[in-house]
């Protein structure tokens, strides 16, 4: 139901709440910043009587403990992280990867190439091609 919270730095938050299907997020991402009719039914606030939020298991989901990483370290380490993690997703689509072993890509290609600021677009291109690199040899 939840699909995404922004928190601000007035500490207020803001939800995306729709029913438990990727229709509407893929949507929104999609014709944003238009808006299109639902193929859907939208939510019965009438009928949602509670969400209850746990902290995340970042033990059973490593993803979220290496994003968080990642948006901590900053520079091009986000760019490491989306970059592993296609080629990842990528072989677990074609059958040559686990999916449990997705995490495992990520951490590694996070873990030899370094972050920093990048000075120009060229810079960023280049190390998305240096994680595509390190991330498929371990394949």
């Amino acid at each position: 139901i939840v699909h995404a919270l922004v928190g601000f730095t007035d500490g207020s938050t803001l939800a995306q709440l729709c029913p438990p299907s990727m229709t509407f997020p893929i949507q929104h991402a999609l014709l944003y910043p238009a808006r299109a009719p639902g193929t859907d039914a939208a939510l019965d606030f009438t009928q949602l009587l509670s969400l209850e939020f746990r902290p995340i298991d970042e033990t059973r989901f490593p993803m979220m403990r290496l994003a968080r990483e990642v948006m901590h370290t900053g520079g091009v380490a986000p760019a490491i992280y989306n970059a592993a993690n296609e080629i990842a997703v990528a072989a677990f689509l074609a059958g040559r990867l686990p999916f449990v072993a997705i995490p495992q890509v990520v951490d590694k290609t996070l873990s030899t190439l370094d972050s920093f600021e990048p000075t120009d677009l060229a810079a960023v291109l280049a190390l998305d091609a240096e994680a595509r690199r390190v991330a498929s040899a371990q394949l």
